[in-house]
């Protein structure tokens, strides 16, 4: 049976025939297909203005981006048999880059399956449906991922402000099986324990991994402080690596708590402290007191989530480094990362330089970065493309 069409207006298909898969609710043509008329999830087939199908996308007339798709086919039948289809795909490279099964499976638009994110933590799987259009459908999701994986346990992590754009609940839950206890990860020659249900997102950021391992190999005999420190991801590597000490810092006690706990599983509890601080405070506290660090990490979570709040964000973004360069002892090394898409590479790359210049320090990239590669890059979509790393050494001025 054919979905129902929405037509597109004159020349707004040009996004889609570049290889992007999002409609806007402004380039819907409402007069030749009225939005009201469709359900949230509903598929439809695409049309531009002179009737060519542009593919097959699931919608929701209430959102900003109401329709994104799923195929550039006709009438796509989006059951189980899809999903194994789209998953078999994405597991095919994840196996191709990592020999152990600890890493993120899915990474929505850039694996054809725009509004899900799936982390494979060993045999637990963590879901996080974004749209009303995969939701819907989640149950098809479920066949395929048992099918192919058999995971212990699958766990929907639903506390995410985009799922209340699109009208679906917030909590989280145990969707399939049993959560073992405790959940143990590895990366960068470290073991993680994750508590998936209280944690932030899916419950693990593996995009920073190669940045990770690239600090421990700078690390030894440093005095290493990990800003927004979640629970260790940065500091375990670098102390295992050999570093002096780590000062772990984050505003979060839970997520402290789990960090101790990682550093006594790696035997590393020795080198860490961990200090439960909003960050600007520890940061002026520290200038104040002339504490000083070889090298710090400054990882904050996404501090610009939509358009309006850039000029606020990249404020906060450049008091963060302004302050962190001031407790960085002579020759020493600041790794600066944004999370915020609306944050550009060039703008966090000048708000280094100005931050160096400020204090008159001479502050060189020596190495940059950005999501590993279990979260490809879908060149016809920049906001596939949000991570970004700068290696800065900082030294007196010239």
């Amino acid at each position: 049976m054919a979905h129902p069409e929405i037509y597109l207006k004159k020349n707004e298909d040009k996004r889609l025939r570049k290889g992007h898969l999002w409609v806007f609710s402004n380039e819907v043509d409402t007069k030749r297909s009225p939005l009201e008329q469709f359900s949230a999830g509903d598929l439809v087939q695409v049309k531009s203005d002179d009737g060519k199908v542009l593919g097959t996308a699931y919608i929701n007339p209430q959102a900003l981006i109401c329709a994104r798709l799923l195929s550039r086919k006709p009438n796509l039948k989006c059951g189980a048999n899809f999903f194994k289809e789209r998953l078999t795909t994405a597991l095919a490279l994840r196996e191709k880059l990592f020999d152990k099964p600890f890493y993120r499976l899915v990474f929505g638009e850039s694996d054809g399956l725009p509004g899900l994110v799936v982390d494979r933590f060993g045999p637990v799987l963590s879901v996080q449906i974004t749209t009303a259009g995969i939701e819907q459908r989640k149950e098809s999701l479920f066949a395929a991922l048992i099918e192919l994986l058999s995971p212990e346990a699958i766990i929907l992590k639903n506390d995410n402000s985009q799922r209340q754009q699109e009208g679906l609940s917030l909590e989280s839950e145990l969707a399939y099986g049993k959560l073992p206890e405790p959940l143990i990860i590895e990366e960068n020659g470290a073991q993680f324990k994750i508590d998936i249900l209280g944690g932030q997102k899916t419950g693990w950021f593996y995009d920073h991994r190669s940045s990770r391992a690239q600090l421990a190999g700078i690390a030894k005999n440093q005095r290493v402080l990990d800003l927004f420190s979640y629970t260790g991801a940065w500091g375990i590597p670098a102390a295992l690596a050999g570093a002096l000490e780590v000062t772990c810092v984050d505003a979060s006690e839970s997520a402290l708590a789990l960090a101790a706990d990682n550093a006594a599983l790696n035997g590393v509890q020795d080198k860490m402290h961990f200090v439960r601080s909003d960050v600007f405070e520890f940061l002026k506290q520290a200038r104040l007191e002339n504490q000083l660090y070889d090298i710090i990490v400054l990882d904050p979570p996404a501090l610009i989530k939509r358009k309006k709040d850039f000029k606020q964000g990249y404020e906060a973004y450049r008091r963060l480094n302004h302050l962190a360069l001031q407790v960085l002892s002579k020759n020493g090394i600041l790794v600066s990362a944004s999370c915020s898409h609306h944050l550009s590479r060039e703008n966090l790359h000048e708000i280094l330089r100005s931050s160096g210049r400020h204090i008159d320090r001479h502050l060189v990239f020596f190495a940059g970065g950005g999501q590993g590669p279990d979260h490809p890059i879908d060149p016809a979509a920049p906001e596939t493309e949000y991570l970004k790393t700068f290696f800065c050494s900082v030294s007196s001025s010239l």
